[in-house]
């Protein structure tokens, strides 16, 4: 059988490999420019790679301790239990009256009447009389003819009963009868504290310029109020001098109370006790080790106001009575705040007092939820640019935390957030201080720029392949 010679089928045969080979340097160099283009346009995934600690994985150190189940401190162990009867000591002002002694008159004459003193308006104690005398230091008191009386501790009817045998025993009055002292309260002691508070300052969560919406803003007053405040005599608590700064502390403080006391403060030997604290580090210094975080100054004292369920406070009774000169602190929480990077808008945000806030819960605070497909351009680590960012229909899988680490150390914590969407424990607790950073998975950014290259350039370019 021959085969007849036909010039125009003969033409078309060698045109054909033409046409197939012109269709694949075409289709090559479409997807060598896909490639290209995205590695162009910054595809993170690939040129700026980040490597992180699945979330499983994380050693349980590293990881924040839940705070949704702490129970608040009950006030009342914030107070002490006054007793039945007042007690005198020293600071107290006694309204004493002894006929004929205080003041002194002749037996010939008729007694001098004793001093009526009434109260101030802020004062809860009942109009007395007679005329004042001050407990000393050493808890005596001072009267005529007879030796100090130490009236310490005791009652007003105790110190009435003393005062008598004391003039008794001077052989004073020939007629006991005639002795009838009266002792009555004048004026209450009182303890002189000083509370800092830096829980009422101009910090609120407001949009700052530039930045996000919800982003933290520090205000611009950081300084603290303090108040000298005078506590009367079983008054002279932690709840009554929060009572009288303002309250108890605001949602701008911390979960805790800092009392320094007084007696205990001795700045020469804090000064000493650095530095021998230190001095092993100092003598022999390796740049391999990292000193341990300085222990609390001895003089103070730190009452946390959150606990978890069934945990008794570690503080005394004693240990919530304030004395003369001692300082109260509510220290504002400033550093409890977290950023945010990559694909979530850069800013500053404040992280919950009282209440746990995760991985997914920190995006949605950003202002950026999971799911979404939009976000915000080419920025440090955007992987589209541009309008095509636009068309990315495949949101953003990866979410690193870095998290610092004693020593200036840090860890970087993966978080897929297609596993954090169905299982809890793969959506980690913020910590103060952690940095978030949202970016696409590479197979992703490829996928997002392929579909955005499809729609713009792909269809036109299958039109005119028909033509």
């Amino acid at each position: 059988m021959s085969m007849e010679w036909n010039p125009v089928t003969l033409v078309d045969s060698a045109k054909r490999p033409g046409r197939i080979l012109r269709r694949l340097i075409k289709s090559l160099s479409f997807t060598s420019l896909l490639a290209a283009g995205a590695l162009n346009i910054g595809c993170t995934s690939l040129t700026q790679p980040i490597s992180g600690i699945p979330v499983r994985r994380v050693p349980p150190q590293f990881l924040a301790q839940s705070k949704n189940n702490l129970v608040p401190l009950d006030p009342s162990r914030l107070t002490q239990e006054p007793p039945r009867q007042y007690l005198v000591d020293k600071g107290d002002i006694l309204g004493i009256y002894i006929e004929g002694v205080l003041p002194y008159t002749d037996s010939d004459k008729p007694p001098t009447p004793p001093p009526v003193n009434m109260p101030t308006e802020k004062s809860t104690l009942d109009p007395s009389i007679g005329f004042p005398i001050v407990v000393q230091e050493n808890g005596t008191i001072a009267l005529p003819s007879i030796e100090p009386v130490k009236v310490k501790g005791m009652t007003l009817e105790q110190v009435t009963d003393v005062i008598r045998k004391a003039y008794l025993n001077a052989r004073i009055f020939t007629d006991p009868a005639r002795l009838r002292p009266i002792v009555t309260m004048l004026k209450e002691r009182t303890y002189s504290v000083v509370v800092v508070r830096q829980d009422v300052g101009t910090q609120t969560q407001q949009q700052v310029a530039g930045g996000a919406r919800g982003a933290y803003n520090r205000g611009s007053d950081q300084s603290a109020s303090g108040s000298l405040i005078q506590l009367p005599a079983y008054q002279n608590d932690v709840l009554h001098a929060l009572m009288s700064s303002g309250g108890l502390p605001g949602l701008n403080a911390k979960n805790e109370l800092k009392i320094l006391r007084a007696t205990k403060a001795d700045q020469k030997k804090r000064d000493e006790f650095i530095q021998q604290f230190y001095q092993q580090f100092l003598a022999n210094p390796d740049p391999c080790s990292c000193p341990p975080p300085l222990p609390d100054d001895p003089s103070l004292l730190r009452i946390p106001m959150r606990l978890p369920p069934g945990v008794v406070p570690a503080f005394r009774p004693e240990d919530i009575i304030l004395e003369e000169g001692d300082v109260v602190y509510i220290e504002s929480r400033d550093a409890e705040v977290f950023y945010t990077g990559g694909l979530l808008p850069g800013g500053e945000f404040l992280i919950p007092r009282d209440y746990d806030l995760d991985a997914l819960g920190a995006m949605a605070i950003a202002g950026t939820g999971l799911g979404s497909q939009t976000q915000g351009g080419a920025g440090a680590g955007g992987g589209l640019g541009g309008g095509i960012a636009a068309l990315a229909f495949v949101p953003p899988g990866d979410l690193f935390i870095l998290r610092r680490t004693p020593c200036n150390g840090q860890i970087t914590i993966a978080v897929d957030l297609a596993k954090a969407t169905l299982d809890p424990r793969e959506r980690p607790l913020i910590m103060p201080g952690d940095t978030l950073i949202l970016r696409y998975k590479c197979c992703e950014e490829l996928l997002n720029f392929g579909t955005a290259s499809f729609f713009t350039f792909g269809i036109q370019a299958i039109l005119q392949g028909r033509r």
